[in-house]
């Protein structure tokens, strides 16, 4: 079904690793997948890590900036809150021209973890749903 998503460009696993339960973990995936700034920013290829940071904090799951580490692919983006010195943004925009994106955070909290499947929001997601009346 996701593939099948209205405008969808994208297939996206996200992965959430060392929550507290995996109740935290499936709400914090949860939360990234929903977002409406992710998913935008995951159809114009921008590696926008910050709009991740800013799903994980608004999940409701606890969460440690200072124990958080993002990753796109195997590319480490962020360790311990902050970015990886050895994330080079270029390789952040090359892995998000693909196809099939798997997002991966660690909260760095405990055991917990889920995982769950998205698709980009585009414009032409926009396009086929406002173009009708039911």
């Amino acid at each position: 079904m996701i593939r099948d998503g209205e405008g969808a460009t994208k297939f996206v696993g996200i992965t959430v690793t060392g929550a507290e339960s995996d109740t935290d973990a499936k709400r914090c995936a949860l939360s990234i997948a929903n977002s409406p700034l992710v998913k935008t920013a995951l159809a114009g290829e921008d590696p926008n890590w910050g709009r991740i940071v800013a799903a994980v904090g608004k999940s409701g799951a606890a969460a440690n900036r200072d124990t958080l580490a993002i990753r796109f692919g195997a590319i480490s983006v962020a360790v311990n809150g902050m970015v990886d010195p050895t994330y080079a943004e270029a390789d952040g925009a090359a892995y998000m021209k693909q196809e099939n994106l798997d997002i991966g955070v660690d909260l760095g909290m405990g055991k917990g973890t889920a995982t769950v499947w998205t698709c980009d929001l585009t414009h032409r997601y926009i396009d086929i749903n406002a173009d009708y009346r039911s």
